[in-house]
């Protein structure tokens, strides 16, 4: 069982990231949900991932609403593809944009591999975080504008 760990960075604040560790059988699918979990989202928007260069470039997209995989088709689906699938290299990166209307955008990079016959923990697992999102206060029904008054009371 090849189990990969993922380190997801918020896009406007590389301080604020999750470590989540998932089987590479596993599909984008999954890891769109585990990073959902993770980041406190209420999961209720449409998500995507994108293939990466080492200078961040978007590439080939994996969507959360496409349900099949088509020849030709503009993204692939996330229900479908497995993470292993689109693993080439051993710091492989994608870029992860939930909610396209909000943009919440963020760095995913492979940072470890692992190799282990038992896997005593379940999977996905999200295993470390720095900070949080200030994204998921307003998910969780905080308006936006008592968000505004309590930073300015800091």
């Amino acid at each position: 069982m090849t189990i990969l760990r993922f380190r997801i960075y918020w896009e406007d604040d590389d301080q604020t990231y999750r470590d989540i560790e998932i089987q590479g059988s596993q599909t984008f699918l999954d890891f769109h949900q585990s990073i959902v979990k993770a980041f406190e989202f209420d999961g209720k928007h449409p998500a995507s991932f994108y293939e990466s260069d080492d200078k961040w470039g978007y590439g080939r997209e994996l969507n959360s609403e496409v349900m099949a995989n088509k020849k030709d088709a503009p993204a692939l689906s996330m229900v479908k593809t497995p993470v292993s699938a689109l693993i080439a290299l051993p710091d492989q990166k994608f870029i992860y944009v939930y909610d396209p209307a909000k943009k919440w955008t963020f760095m995913v990079e492979l940072i470890g591999v692992s190799k282990e016959e038992t896997y005593r923990r379940g999977v996905p697992l999200y295993t470390a975080q720095r900070r949080n999102c200030p994204g998921t206060i307003w998910y969780k029904g905080v308006a936006v504008d008592k968000i505004m008054e309590i930073e300015e009371k800091v």
